[in-house]
């Protein structure tokens, strides 16, 4: 199985990259027409939700850092 690559922007979108699908709530899957990059929306104001638009130009900041997260719960 091939690592798909997820990577934050700063200011700005969720770039997924690699072989993946994307489904919503009820598991139906989006037609993706053979793409194996993507761009997710996180800042909310796009028109094409969950994909991006690049509405969040000018209205949204965060400086994508790396970090360590806790150790999981048992």
């Amino acid at each position: 199985m091939t690592k798909v690559k997820l990577t934050v922007n700063n200011n700005g979108s969720l770039k997924v990259d690699g072989e993946f699908e994307i489904v919503d709530a009820q598991g139906n899957v989006y037609g993706l027409e053979g793409r194996t990059v993507v761009s997710i929306c996180r800042c909310g104001l796009s028109a094409n939700k969950p994909f991006c638009d690049g509405s969040h130009k000018g209205h949204f900041e965060h400086n994508a850092v790396a970090f360590d997260l806790p150790p999981k719960k048992v």
